[in-house]
């Protein structure tokens, strides 16, 4: 819902709207990682409008462990709609930061075709790291170009800053299954589909 409200009115947490039981600042967010590493790996990864890995429209949790490499995923639409792009996310609570994590996601990204990869932080970022980033490399769309491998501290997130992508639509996998699945159910049964198709009409 935090995601929805961000993505498609604009609205910012902390300024337009609170959400209560959730961390909102960097110190409740630290206490978080103590209590739960998990539950706030959970909580960052849906800040950004990223699902938890393992997913699933009727399961939206995720899962623990056997993630290789990956803590969640952040779809978006291109602003043309041609095509579905998937972004690889990793988070990392501890303060034992190095640039071989960086060279990790990397090679996710790679391995997983992924456009792009989000590496989140609740300590800054080691310069190390930053410079194994900028050798990622960008994603180019429309003549613009977006870093390949993005750095974002929780304190940045908490602050309203958020993973650069095409100003399409995010995080859309989960609500398209459901509509496509109702577009095969209206053909079988020859009934017409009571709100609207694939495009949100």
């Amino acid at each position: 819902m935090t995601s929805r409200l961000e993505s498609e009115f604009g609205l910012r947490v902390g300024a337009d709207f609170t959400v209560e039981g959730t961390p909102g600042d960097e110190d409740a967010a630290r206490y978080l990682f103590a209590q739960d590493a998990f539950q706030f790996q959970f909580w960052i990864v849906g800040l950004i409008g990223a699902q938890p890995y393992g997913a699933t429209a009727a399961n939206k949790k995720g899962k623990k462990g056997g993630d290789t490499g990956i803590d969640g995923l952040l779809y978006f639409r291109t602003p043309g709609g041609e095509r579905l792009e998937k972004g690889i996310v990793s988070v990392k609570g501890g303060k034992n930061l190095n640039p071989t994590m960086v060279r990790d996601l990397v090679g996710t990204v790679t391995r997983e075709k992924a456009a792009l990869g989000v590496f989140l932080t609740l300590d800054a970022p080691t310069r190390g790291m930053r410079d194994e980033a900028a050798k990622a490399g960008v994603y180019v769309y429309g003549g613009q170009s977006f870093p390949r491998i993005q750095l974002l501290t929780v304190a940045e997130v908490l602050e309203g800053k958020r993973p650069q992508v095409p100003a399409g639509a995010l995080n859309v996998s989960l609500e398209r299954k459901p509509v496509k699945t109702g577009e095969r159910e209206a053909a079988r049964t020859g009934q017409p589909l009571l709100f609207g198709a694939e495009d949100g009409s």
